[in-house]
């Protein structure tokens, strides 16, 4: 006989869960200095004033002011160094005999703050390279090693390519200085290696400087570098990709045709002696091009 259940059975109680222990966590309160107020503006960088090489006056006292300028250019603070850059710039216009022994650690500076993310101290270290240039001249290649020239050259050359037009537009001035300022037998020697660069954008603007060095060689540095090779330089640049690199090696052509053919009666027929003889028929068709005859 089945059971069966008891309805007024007293249902069984589950045992009731123990009580944890509350864990208090003590809120900190905030000090008034740590809270922001919101009535306040934002912090801003600091403004950096790009001021032209016209508008830069002359340092008091330069004799004492000379001695603080290396550890303004040594400073942590990126403004200072702009600050330092600027004083650099004073010193190399006015003061220059004063700044010429401290001109290779100056350069190492301004290599340091081209390479620096902030645009700002990017752009006062290639205006102070400018005016470094009209300062010194040859003097940057004959006062200290030469590696800290070929490091300077090359931060502008990439400068110059950037996409950001304030410093592109910068470099390309400081090159320009560079130029002018320089003897163009050994200058043409430092930038010719970056006609090769891999970067299509360096090699334009190395190109563009050497058809600027190219152009105030006479026919004796011409023929010092090498006039076959120099023709053969161009000929190469003017199959590169950027048109900029190509209107440069037009460039050479011309200088080197107008320097070669100077006190040559028959400029034509000497012009297409000359490539005929020292260029394979592809190159020595493409330099006959650019000279129109006459």
């Amino acid at each position: 006989m089945a059971l069966r259940p008891i309805d007024n059975a007293l249902p069984t109680t589950p045992e009731r869960p123990k009580k944890q222990a509350k864990v208090v966590v003590p809120i900190q309160k905030q000090s008034d200095s740590a809270v922001k107020d919101e009535n306040k503006p934002p912090s801003a960088d600091p403004v950096i004033d790009y001021v032209l090489s016209e508008n830069l006056k002359a340092i008091p006292d330069p004799e004492t002011k000379i001695q603080s300028l290396i550890e303004g250019l040594d400073s942590k603070d990126w403004t200072k160094v702009c600050e330092s850059l600027n004083n650099a710039r004073r010193f190399a216009l006015y003061h220059s005999t004063l700044l010429l022994p401290l001109l290779e650690k100056v350069v190492v500076v301004m290599v340091k703050a081209m390479k620096n993310p902030r645009s700002a101290l990017i752009k006062t270290s290639i205006m102070a390279s400018s005016d470094i240039f009209n300062a010194f001249g040859d003097k940057l290649l004959d006062s200290f090693p030469s590696e800290a020239f070929d490091h300077l050259l090359l931060q502008l050359l990439l400068k110059a390519s950037q996409d950001k037009r304030f410093v592109c537009e910068e470099a390309d001035k400081a090159l320009n200085a560079m130029v002018k300022s320089m003897t163009p037998l050994p200058l043409f020697k430092k930038l010719r290696a970056y006609v090769s660069h891999f970067n299509l954008r360096v090699r334009a603007k190395a190109a563009i400087s050497l058809s600027n060095c190219v152009s105030k060689m006479e026919l004796e540095g011409m023929k010092e570098v090498g006039l076959v090779a120099l023709v053969q330089m161009a000929a190469d640049l003017l199959k590169d990709r950027l048109p900029e690199a190509r209107e440069a090696a037009r460039s050479i052509v011309i200088s080197i045709y107008e320097a070669f053919t100077e006190n040559e009666e028959q400029k034509q027929e000497a012009w297409q002696s000359f490539c005929l003889s020292n260029l394979t028929p592809i190159h020595a068709q493409s330099m006959l091009k650019i000279i129109p005859s006459q």
